[in-house]
Formats: C-alpha cells, structure tokens, sequence
C-alpha cells in the first residue's frame, strides 16, 4: 500500500501493526487504538481524514492487500489464505475480496498464474510443486485467537461455522482407509454439458444433482456430496485417480443436453476396482418425463450394486418434487446461483426460488432453499436480519413435505439461528432418516453434542459417522482440526488409545495447531496417570503463549490437584489477570477451585468472593454436572452427607466426560470425603455407570460399522 506524503508516518504505523496481527481475526479498531496510544475516536478521525475509509474498511483492506500477496507469493490455497489474512469465514473472504478487486480470489491466483506462464514462455515450467504444498502444514493458527476459542477444546468448531459445510466443497480424506471405506461407496462426477447453448449448464448440473440427491436417500450406500466432487469438472485426473482421493469404489459419469422439450441423458457407472463400466444407459425424453427418468437411474445404480433398499427409501425416490416444469427450471437456476454463497448470489437464488413458488406456490423444496439461503445472509452476524423470513420460508416448506431433508435443515438453521439449539436437535436427527448421506447434517450434530447440549456418546457417533461419510475442506489445517474433534470425541468416551491416534494425524496435518498439543497432553495422561508429566508439559505449552486462559488455569490445576497452593495461586492469578485483560468471563466452575487455594493460603475474603461467583454459575447450569458441582459446593461448606446425596444423583447421570473419572480423585476437596462411610461406594458407583456407558456404547459404534 503506497500513500501520500499527506498521510506521513502515522497510516504506515497503523498498516504495520495490522500486519503485526493479521492473523488475528479479533484485532480490530479498538486494539489498533491501543496500540498507537490513542483514543478509539481519535483513532476514527485521523484514519478517515487521511484514507477517506472507516477505521474498519482500513483495517480490512490491509487485510485483503496482504491476502493478494500471499495469493501472489505462495501455493496455499484461498481458505488458508483467509485465515492467515484474519477472516474466519472462508466465504467472507472471498465477497470481500471480490468487492474490493473486483473479482475472487481463485480468478486472481488464475491471471497471476497466466501472467507467469507469458512471462516465462515456458507452460511446462509452470507445472505445480507439489512439494510447495507442504507450506500450507506450516500455517500458524494464530487466526484463533486467545479471547474468544478458549472454548474450542470443548466444541472445536463453532456451530454456524459448521453449517457452513451444507455446501461448501470438502475433500476426502486419503490418511485412514479402514476407517473411512465402504463396501458401496460412490461418487457422482459433474456432468458434461453437451447442449449447443452454455447456458443450459444449470439445467445439466441439475440432472446430476437430482441422481446424486436419490442416491443419497439409500443407507446402504455411500456418496460423496456434490461440493466435494465438484472440483474435478475440469479434471485431467483420470477415474482411478479420483476415486483413489474420494475413497470410492465406484465413480457415476454422465452427461445431458436440452434441446427444445427433449432432454438426452448419458449415464454410465464404473466399478473402479475392475475399471469396468458394470451398467450405462443413454435416454431420450421429453422434459416433462425427466423425474421418472432420474428415479429409475438411481434404482438401476443400487440395483447393478446390488444396494439393499429399503420401502421407505424408494417412496422417497419416488416423490416428485413439483408437477411444475417451469417452477422447476426456476428452482434449478436457483440452485446453481446460490453455490458461491456470496450476498449477491443469494440474493440472485432467493429471486429464482420466489418465482419457482409462483408458479407453484407448494413447492417445498424451493420454500426449504430460501431459507437456507436467508440462513447464510444472517451467519455469522450479531445482528439477525432474516430470522423471521427464515422460520416462515421454513415452515411453509414443513408444511407442504414434513419428509424432506431439506425442510428439516431449514428449520433446523432457524433455531440455530435463534440460538435455540436445543430444539434444532429433533429436525436434524429426523433429517438423517430421509437422507443418511446428509455430512453436514451430522457436522452439526457433533459439534451440538459437544458444545452446546453435551452427550459425549452423540458427540462421539456422529463425530464418527462424519469421518466415516469423508467430511474434511481441503486443506490441512481444517483436515487437522477435524481429526482434534475426533480424538476428543473419542478420549472423552474413554476410549484413550484410539484418541492417541487421531490426534497424531491432527498433529500430521498441522504440527503448530496449539489445541492439539494441549489437547495431546491429556490424552497422554488418560493413558499414563502421570500428573507431574502432565505439569510439566503443560508449563512447556503455556511458554509459547503466556496469554491463554485455557493453558493457564489448566497448569494452576495441576499444582491445585497436588495441593501445592502456593503455585497453584501464582497461575489462577495469571488466569484472573487474562480473563480481566481481554474482558471473558471462562470456566466459571473452576471459581470453586480458585476460592478454595484462596482460603488454604489465607485470604478469606477474596475466597468469598469467588465462592459468590460458582453460586452464581450453579444457579444457572442445567447440564448434566450440575449435581457433581453441587457436591463440589456441599464439600467446600464442609456438608459431607449433603455431598454424597448430590454425588448418588449424578452417578444416574448418562454421557458424562472421561476426565470425571481421571480427575475426580485428584481433587483436594473430593479427597476430604474420603473418611465418609459411603465414598468407596458412592465412587464405585460414578465409575460403573461410566464404563456401562462406555462398554455399551462401544459395542452400539462396533454394531454400525463405526469403529
């Protein structure tokens, strides 16, 4: 960024303490204020005065300057150019991108990669190195930053975040082939358009959509989602090859052509063990015939797969969506326009699902689409625009198909859009009886369990079930976070070895991902009981970061469980002092822990002041630990029978956490019990339950093929 001498020093300091933090999605205008010593209005004025921009198109467009840098410099890919650059939400990225430049950021690292083929006058050099891919490994997470993730060794990846993988393209994974292989796996490449007019691809892309949308509806049948296909539309990859990186065993090429209201279909599918095509058929029909067309290709697939399926399965196949042919032909023009996810794509969808509904006003599937596409207008903002349009759109889509996928996500994305997140579990889990091939509909699902209603068993399922279905973006960052959630899934149901595992390719994919590490720590000693190990190798973590919240009181924690107060106080006042700093309130059950090394050290009135707190914190927790937190209470008030009437009450408790029973003993305060009559009993009873827990749930994910 160049400026002129009007502009001095002041914007150059301003632009190198953005770049300072580029990554950092959560600096904005107030921590640039800070920085330079000014106040934030001061701050405003000096920058618009001198830019002509609010403080924060100044602090985004730095952003996307370095962004088109990197594009420039570098081979990563435009999703780990976005996080570098600061924005979480790839999305974002790309329409800001686009506002700014005028076009996206593939379409930039496309004429970059033109003008260095010209230059060079030489296309062979030009060749990727794939070697440079290893850089992306390298990125730094500093993106997530320490004020507002802490909470993502709970959930991992927030909720809307989640849904964003309703369409966004995903890559199969290639590391763990057991885990992730069917015996009728299938991928359903884009179709050629043969039509003589391009603007029939919508139309094309829609009789692919419709056959991979059937097929989905069968459960003995793996298939890959269109996004995560859709990148081989160009492909000189040859069919080996794809179905090698999609873990298939069965690839559906097609193509089509409109031509007046006659519609041809070519359709053949590969066995890509033998690399024989095992059934191909070409039809020829009007348009007004092309729903019974696609219903009879998916049933003629399973049918050469020899695919179980099931009544219930065919009667979905079987429904037609609308009886209306122009409403249709609307509906897919809103399919295709609403890929991108940008403002103006969704909005250009929402128009052509509109007049879909015109011309059939019960047309569900165009009521669901609009809104999902109201959803993706409101991710992500404080502010809520579309909710009400949201929950209508929804219902009317219900209203006239309470059976389809889509009409449940719908309504599904209104409550968690509401933050309601509780009564979007129903909709997503029936979602899953008519369309068990939903990826994102499980995504959401795990991280729910995780997160937001815990149930570590439903965590762990569906966490399973989304490695199982190939739910990974395409880049190793995001390939290292989705195996963290599933180590975590696992360790949490007790399952300590297989965690080990998954959190090694979390740390294959991306050595620097700093939850890993932490979360690796534990993992280590749920297999080796070792709490001076732990120590140590949490006070190594806190080393590279001082300012986590998270690391801290973890490492005040293990002086705290070994009764050394003394250090334990040094490290809850450094976690007191992050949470003060960067204005969160976190962990507030560990409050308990913090006043009780207060009144073992001597100051009882800051201990009364942080017992305050976790009253506080009991008087709203509706989850599962709350008895068990209670007891923490009775004991801490010296109540031992109180205690251990709290403690029987949560041994009924279903999907409680590993680390109850790895950390329960340690605690200072549970050891106080231990002269009571009923503590090996009461004890006894909170680790059976757990391990019913754990030896029924693993014989439940063994039955369905999950682990």
């Amino acid at each position: 960024m160049s400026h002129t001498s009007n502009q001095g020093k002041f914007i150059d300091q301003a632009e190198a303490l953005i770049l300072e933090h580029i990554s950092d999605e959560q600096f904005g205008v107030s921590e640039l204020a800070a920085l330079m010593n000014m106040s934030r209005s001061n701050l405003l004025r000096k920058i618009k005065k001198q830019t002509q921009l609010s403080a924060s198109q100044f602090i985004r467009q730095v952003r996307l300057q370095k962004g088109m840098k990197l594009l420039e410099e570098t081979e990563r890919t435009v999703s780990e150019i976005a996080y570098e650059v600061g924005f979480s939400n790839n999305s974002y990225f790309i329409k800001c991108f686009r506002d700014y430049y005028g076009y996206s950021p593939g379409e930039a690292r496309k004429k970059i990669d033109e003008q260095v083929e010209f230059e060079q006058e030489a296309p062979e050099i030009a060749v990727e190195d794939d070697n440079k891919k290893t850089d992306a490994i390298e990125i730094s997470k500093k993106r997530f930053s320490q004020k507002y993730r802490i909470q993502m060794l709970l959930g991992l990846v927030a909720v809307l975040v989640i849904a964003v993988f309703l369409f966004y393209p995903k890559e199969a994974s290639k590391t763990d082939k057991k885990s992730a292989s069917f015996k009728k796996s299938i991928a359903v490449l884009p179709f050629k358009n043969m039509s003589s007019d391009s603007n029939n691809l919508y139309f094309v892309n829609g009789l692919m959509e419709s056959t991979l949308n059937n097929l989905q509806k069968i459960e003995d049948i793996q298939v890959i989602s269109r996004t995560s296909v859709e990148k081989y539309r160009n492909t000189n990859k040859t069919i080996s090859e794809i179905a090698e990186e999609l873990n298939v065993n069965y690839i559906i090429e097609g193509s089509g052509q409109r031509a007046g209201d006659q519609v041809l279909m070519n359709i053949q599918l590969i066995d890509v063990v033998n690399d024989t095509p095992i059934w191909a058929e070409q039809y020829n029909n009007k348009t007004e015939d092309i729903f019974s067309v696609q219903n009879t290709v998916a049933k003629k697939i399973a049918e050469a797969i020899k695919a179980t399926v099931t009544p219930a399965e065919l009667q979905q196949i079987d429904k037609k969506p609308t009886d209306n042919l122009i409403a249709y032909d609307f509906y897919l023009k809103g399919i295709e326009a609403s890929q991108n996810k940008t403002q103006e794509g969704l909005e250009a969808a929402i128009n052509f699902y509109d007049k879909a509904i015109e011309n059939d006003p019960e047309f569900a599937l165009a009521y669901a689409q609009v809104a999902i596409s109201y959803y993706y207008l409101d991710v992500n903002k404080i502010e809520k625009k579309y909710l009400d349009k949201l929950n209508e759109y929804a219902d009317n889509s219900l209203l006239y198909d309470s059976t389809s996928e889509l009409s449940l996500i719908a309504k599904a994305l209104y409550y968690i859009n509401a933050n309601e997140f509780r009564l979007a579990i129903p909709y997503l889990e029936k979602a899953l009886d008519y369309n068990p091939n939903a990826s994102s509909v499980v995504l959401i699902l795990s991280d729910i369990y995780a997160r937001v209603v815990p149930d570590t068993n439903k965590y762990l399922t569906y966490a399973l079930k989304g490695i199982k279905l190939n739910i990974e973006a395409n880049d190793s960052v995001s390939k290292s976070f989705i195996y963290l959630n599933l180590s975590n899934a696992l360790v949490q149901n007790g399952f300590a070895k297989e965690s080990s595992k998954y959190i090694e390719e979390s740390l294959k994919y991306n050595p620097k991902n700093q939850y890993s590490t932490y979360l690796k720590n534990f993992i280590d000693y749920a297999n080796e009981k070792d709490l001076e190990s732990l120590q140590r190798k949490m006070l190594v973590e806190r080393q590279k970061d001082t300012t986590r919240a998270d690391i801290t009181q973890e490492v005040a924690k293990t002086y705290f469980f070994q009764e050394d107060y003394k250090n334990a106080l040094v490290y809850y006042e450094k976690y007191i002092d992050i949470l003060s700093t960067n204005k969160i309130d976190l962990y507030p059950a560990e409050n308990i822990k913090i006043a009780y090394t207060y009144k073992e050290m001597g100051f009882p009135n800051k201990a009364e002041k942080y017992i305050k707190k976790y009253k506080n914190y009991l008087e709203k927790d509706e989850s599962i630990y709350r008895e068990a937190s209670l007891a923490m209470l009775y004991l801490y008030e010296n109540q031992p029978d109180q205690a251990i009437e709290s403690y029987n009450k949560f041994s009924s408790q279903d999907g409680f956490q590993y680390w109850i029973l790895l950390f329960l003993e340690e605690d200072p305060l549970f050891k106080s019990l231990k002269s009571h009559p009923e503590y090996d009993q009461v004890i006894q009873k909170i680790k059976d339950r757990f391990w019913e827990n754990h030896n029924e749930l693993k014989k439940s994910l063994k039955d369905k093929g999950l682990l």
